[in-house]
């Protein structure tokens, strides 16, 4: 398709004519030209040739091998590194994740023809145009996942593949092919087979996604049992309670979808009622309470993220939100120095975040009048920054040391004294004085 003209960086161009200078073949592939065709700025560009590692090392100066064994070299252009592949034929597949080995060849679509999706089949040469084998830009157009070939033999090759289809459908807002979809849910429980590290990837990808709501899609097609089986008792589990309008799971999707696409933001609204269904009672009135289920909530999503291999600052950070998140706070300054003492400093704007999320989730009747209330509290904190008012003992006038200098005893007693004098300034900001302080402290000598 020589029509088509995909906008390729020089240092791409460079290695490309480079390698066509020495007799071998060589095209951006995959990803970069994918997105390309659909408007977007590829992350990186990935180069495939016919020419060996080994060759390919021989043409450029500074080289990495980052997986000879698989066809790949790095080659740095700058500080640009650009990965070439040989053309390849993977060998048998005996772990659902990669193949036993793999043949070099000399044909760019039999290269292709391994590939995952027909839209991350394509490859382009800035003078031979586009090769689509798989028929990608039809499926571009169409806006549609759809396997290689087989998609049973796909996702047998590399199970997370299955979870690959359903992130890219939340990434581009694209249907899955019938026969893609089948093949997932005939295929689910091969996920088990795949790294938590590599479910974790794609998890985040497809909640920090435009299009959040295709979480359900793992239900959808079977995978859910095996990716985040605490998920499913909140499908479709209904809240009668005045201030819900929806089932738990379907009022966390919407909080997730409710909260800018950030990693920890958008998990911890995934997480932040998955406690709820265990916590669930029904007074005499017929009203639905889930005492608890924060707490419950956020031992659960420690469970979970520590399962899916979550780096300990992520990890702690959602967990401490989600053990927070039901807290209200009245929009009195005297009120948000004391939460902003309790949720603490570093977590209280990504609190408020939440907080708003959780009710744009809930029932739209009472959503205007809780919104009120929170952007009263959110002016307030920003006040209380502004002002540098006290809402921590590291913020105090005077410190433990100024204590012992005062005669009190080092120990327990310099703790309570300073949680005392905080308690003090937190009511009224002005008493942050250091005279001030000293003279509270005399009055306790006494």
């Amino acid at each position: 398709m020589k029509d088509i003209k995909i906008d390729m960086p020089d240092y791409a161009r460079q290695i490309i004519e480079r390698l066509n200078d020495h007799g071998y073949e060589a095209y951006v592939v995959g990803g970069c030209v994918r997105d390309q065709l659909i408007g977007r700025e590829p992350n990186d560009w990935d180069i495939t040739t016919s020419a060996l590692p080994q060759q390919v090392k021989k043409l450029f100066g500074k080289t990495i091998d980052t997986g000879l064994q698989h066809g790949t070299v790095t080659i740095m252009i700058g500080k640009e590194p650009i990965e070439v592949t040989t053309y390849r034929i993977d060998g048998k597949y005996e772990d659902n994740r990669r193949p036993k080995s793999v043949a070099f060849t000399n044909q760019l679509v039999e290269d292709l023809r391994r590939r995952d999706f027909t839209i991350n089949a394509m490859a382009y040469h800035h003078k031979e145009g586009l090769v689509d084998a798989f028929h990608g830009v039809a499926d571009l157009e169409q806006g549609i996942i759809r396997c290689v070939g087989n998609p049973h033999e796909r996702f047998n090759e590399d199970a997370l593949r299955m979870l690959r289809a359903i992130r890219f459908a939340a990434q581009l807002d694209y249907a899955l092919d019938e026969a893609t979809g089948q093949a997932i849910t005939d295929l689910a429980d091969l996920i088990r087979h795949v790294s938590m590290e590599r479910v974790h990837v794609e998890l985040n990808k497809l909640l920090i996604s435009n299009h959040p709501m295709r979480f359900m899609d793992i239900h959808r097609y079977g995978l859910m049992p095996y990716v985040m089986p605490e998920f499913l008792p909140c499908i479709g589990n209904h809240q009668h309670h005045p201030y819900h309008h929806y089932p738990i799971g379907e009022h966390i999707m919407r909080s997730v979808e409710a909260i800018r696409a950030e990693k920890t933001l958008r998990w911890t609204m995934l997480l932040h009622d998955i406690g709820k269904p265990e916590k669930k009672t029904t007074d005499e009135d017929g009203i639905d309470h889930f005492y608890g289920h924060e707490q419950l909530s956020a031992d659960m999503a420690y469970a979970i993220l520590n399962r899916l291999k979550f780096d300990k600052k992520t990890l702690n950070r959602i967990v401490a939100l989600i053990a927070c998140h039901d807290i209200r706070v009245e929009d009195q300054p005297k009120r948000v120095r004391r939460a902003v003492n309790k949720i603490g400093t570093h977590l209280f704007d990504d609190f408020l975040a939440v907080q708003e999320a959780d009710m744009r989730a809930q029932h739209p009747d009472k959503l205007e009048e809780r919104l009120i209330v929170l952007d009263k509290v959110r002016a307030i904190w920003q006040r209380i920054q502004e002002e540098g008012q006290c809402v921590t003992i590291k913020d105090l006038k005077i410190n433990g040391r100024d204590l012992i200098n005062h005669g009190f005893k080092e120990g327990k007693e310099i703790g309570d004294i300073l949680q005392h004098l905080l308690n003090k300034v937190i009511e009224e900001p002005a008493l942050n004085n250091r005279d001030m302080l000293l003279e509270i402290l005399e009055t306790l000598k006494k």
